[in-house]
Formats: C-alpha cells, sequence, structure tokens
C-alpha cells in the first residue's frame, strides 16, 4: 500500500472522528436529560429514524443534530431546478458555473437549516422531563437564537467536511459522513438485543431470524451492486493497429443500479423534513399528520417505495448520458454491432438503461421498504430498515472500490517508475 493512499485513509479517518466528536457537543442552554428520556420513547417515529442517521446526535440535541439532510434536501432542489431548467442544467456543465452551482446549494442549505433549527427549538419548548423539568433552561427567544446559530453552524462543518474527504480522503464525503452515523449506532443496538436475549423479552428463534434477514439482505444487494449488462463494441481495424500498445475495452458496462444509494438518501429525506418541522407542533391536525408519516406506518413505506422509484429514475437520466457515450463511441472508431453509430447508438443504449433502471429501481424500493414489513411481522424491538442496510453496504462497496483503485495506480506508478 502506498503512502499517499494510508495518507488518504488517515485523512478520511481523522475527519470522520471529527464528526463523531461533534455528536457530543449539546446545543447551549438545553437539558440533555429531558431530551434523551423523549427520544427514548420516540424511537420509531421519523425523529428516531433522523436519529440514527445522525448516529445518535439528535437524542443528544448536538450541534450536528440536523445531520448532512439539509444539505441533501437543497441538493434534490437544485437537481430538479437543473432537469427543469436548461439554463440552471448548462450551468453545471461548465467549471466556472459549476462553483456557482455548488455555491447557491450551500445558501439553500443554510436556509433551509434555519428553518429546521427553528422549529425543533420551538418545538422543545413545550417538552417536559418526568418530574416537570424543562428541556431549555434558559430565556426561550435566546435559546431560539444560539439554538439556530449552533445547528448551522453544525451543519456547515459537516458539508465541509463531507468536502474535505471527497477531495483529500477516499470516497464520497458526505456518503461516508451517513454511513459512519448509521454504523455508530450498531454496537449499541447488539448489545440491547442481547440484553433482550438475556432478560428473556427476545426469543431467540426469531434473534437468529433477524441475523438469516440481515445477512440475505446483505448478500442480495452486494450481488445486485455487483451486476451489470456489458454491451459488446467492436473497433476497426485501422484504430486497433493504432492502438496495439493500449488497452482498448471492448465493452460498455451499465450497472444494473445505475444510481447508487442516491434515490434511498433523497426519499429519506423528502419524508424526514415535513415531519421534523411537523413534530414541534402542538396542534392535534399537525400531530396526526406527524404519526401518519411515522417510518413505522404504511403511508411512510408506501411513499418511500414510490419516491426511490422516481428518483431511481431521476438520477439515472443525469448520471448515464448515452448521447455522449455514441458520439465519444464514434470519435474513437468504435461501434456495436448490428447498431449504426450516432443516434441509433444513442437510442440503443437509452432503452437498455431504461430496462435495467425499471429492475434496478424495483429493487431498491423493495430492499427499502420489505425488511420494514419483515420486521413488522416479527415484532423486533429496534428500528431496522432497508435503506440504512442498503446505504452502509453500497457506500462500504464503494469505498473499497476507490482504494483498489489507488491500489491498483500505485502499481502503474511504480511500473513506470523502474521502465517496466
Amino acid at each position: 500500500m502506498s503512502k499517499s493512499l494510508i495518507n488518504k485513509i488517515l485523512i478520511t479517518l481523522g475527519f470522520l472522528f471529527l464528526y463523531r466528536v461533534l455528536a457530543y457537543v449539546p446545543v447551549p442552554g438545553v437539558n440533555v436529560d429531558v431530551v434523551k428520556e423523549f427520544f427514548d420513547s420516540q424511537s420509531g417515529n421519523a425523529l428516531g429514524m433522523l436519529n440514527m442517521f445522525s448516529g445518535n446526535a439528535v437524542q443528544r440535541l448536538s450541534i450536528i443534530s440536523l445531520g448532512i439532510m439539509p444539505y441533501i434536501t437543497a441538493s434534490i432542489i437544485m437537481e430538479l431546478l437543473a432537469a427543469t431548467f436548461p439554463s440552471l442544467g448548462q450551468l453545471k456543465k461548465e467549471r466556472d458555473g459549476m462553483v456557482k452551482y455548488m455555491q447557491i446549494i450551500r445558501y439553500a442549505t443554510v436556509v433551509i437549516t434555519l428553518i429546521q433549527a427553528i422549529g425543533v427549538s420551538i418545538g422543545l419548548h413545550s417538552l417536559t422531563g418526568k418530574g416537570g423539568e424543562s428541556a431549555i433552561m434558559i430565556d426561550m427567544q435566546t435559546f431560539v437564537v444560539i439554538a439556530a446559530i449552533s445547528m448551522l453552524a453544525g451543519t456547515m462543518i459537516l458539508v465541509w467536511i463531507g468536502e474535505q474527504i471527497t477531495q483529500r480522503g477516499i470516497g464520497n464525503g458526505i456518503s461516508l459522513i451517513i454511513f459512519a452515523g448509521i454504523v455508530s449506532g450498531i454496537p449499541a443496538a447488539i448489545a440491547g438485543t442481547i440484553n433482550l436475549v438475556n432478560t428473556g423479552e427476545l426469543n431467540f428463534l426469531i434473534l437468529i431470524a433477524i441475523v438469516a434477514i440481515i445477512l440475505v439482505t446483505v448478500g442480495f444487494i452486494i450481488y445486485v451492486e455487483l451486476a451489470e449488462r456489458r454491451i459488446p463494441v467492436s473497433y476497426s481495424r485501422k484504430v486497433l493497429m493504432q492502438n496495439q500498445k493500449k488497452r482498448i475495452m471492448n465493452y460498455i458496462p451499465i450497472k444494473l443500479n445505475l444510481s447508487g444509494v442516491i434515490p434511498p438518501i433523497f426519499a429519506s429525506a423528502i419524508l424526514m423534513f415535513p415531519s421534523t418541522i411537523l413534530q414541534s407542533s402542538t396542534n392535534p391536525i399537525v400531530q396526526k399528520i406527524a404519526d401518519i408519516l411515522n417510518p413505522n406506518g404504511f403511508v411512510f413505506n408506501v411513499l418511500m417505495f414510490f419516491l426511490v422509484i422516481f428518483f431511481a429514475y431521476f438520477y439515472a437520466s443525469i448520471v448515464f448520458n448515452a448521447k455522449d457515450i455514441a458520439e465519444n463511441l464514434k470519435r474513437q472508431g468504435g461501434f456495436i454491432p448490428g447498431v449504426r453509430p450516432g443516434e441509433p447508438t444513442a437510442a440503443y443504449l437509452n432503452e437498455v438503461a431504461s430496462r435495467l433502471t425499471f429492475w434496478g429501481a424495483l429493487y431498491l424500493a423493495i430492499i427499502a421498504t420489505l425488511p420494514w414489513i419483515l420486521v413488522k411481522a416479527m415484532g423486533v424491538p429496534f428500528y431496522f430498515g432497508g435503506t440504512a442496510v442498503l446505504i452502509v453496504v453500497q457506500v462500504a462497496l464503494d469505498t473499497m472500490r476507490k482504494i483498489e483503485a489507488q491500489i491498483y495506480m500505485s502499481k502503474y506508478q511504480t511500473l513506470s517508475a523502474v521502465g517496466l
């Protein structure tokens, strides 16, 4: 393993460690014990799901309790606007334009974070502990200002950490932050489950069934994530003679799941954003709507199913540009056997990608909702969601691929340096 790769891994681990430290820094003026009591009884709803994604930072009311979700929500809004308005979409394709595009996302993140932070702060005003103590220990207006500034600073620090990991470390920084938040809760979940088995509250056979479901789900996710359709490509004899010393790929790989981990993250962010705001209200009607959007409820999972399918198609159309692939292939003197170069090739690639996206979207939607159905039937006492498992496995696979790519790159550089 090269020194540069080790440095990148250490940088990534260092930033993730900083993220975990920030999860233990509470917002000034809040009674953490009262908040923890509340979240112990809310583990099965939207707040519990948000707490899971933030690595239990929400139940401590940490400065990063809103997590990276405001940034993801802002990214979703910008992606939808870019797909709607061609001028904004063109902005993404230009180098200077991309800088402006990302700046707009950051500004939108600030607005969304402030809205959520103020909503959470106001919601805490009516929160009391078992002994009647208030969750807020200072003046209400002062607390709202302090909490909004603290949470905004925490979220923007997370955005900065994610960008630093992406640029200087290994893997996608935003995905790794969500990954670290989910994984950080696994030891406590395992310890709690073992305790339930020891006390007799959870049957040992049910525990075995849960472990089997998790292992099968993980294995299925790995199998599908590695699946791809390889479209054969032929090159003219002239091109092959000119590139005798270069490796020319003789196929176009199209993954079954083109959109990766983005659809479930986007769907979760969209569903949790209104839930977070609604939870702060004491209005009975608003509270009823919040209960309907409970992650353990039927409505939430139906919405999750269709939103995942929508975002799978939407994101696949962004990441897979058949027209550019067809043009590059034609420029290089390559062609798909039986398909004419140019527009027919682009149409063929779009057709193949559309068919694969259908099955990929269905796979993502099932993974995101089926474990809920199985676990609901078994009455598991802790939250187990397909979205969490999907994110963990996909981010782990993506990070492993990037580490392998770095290792291969260092080997090629070594061979080039010694003249082989």
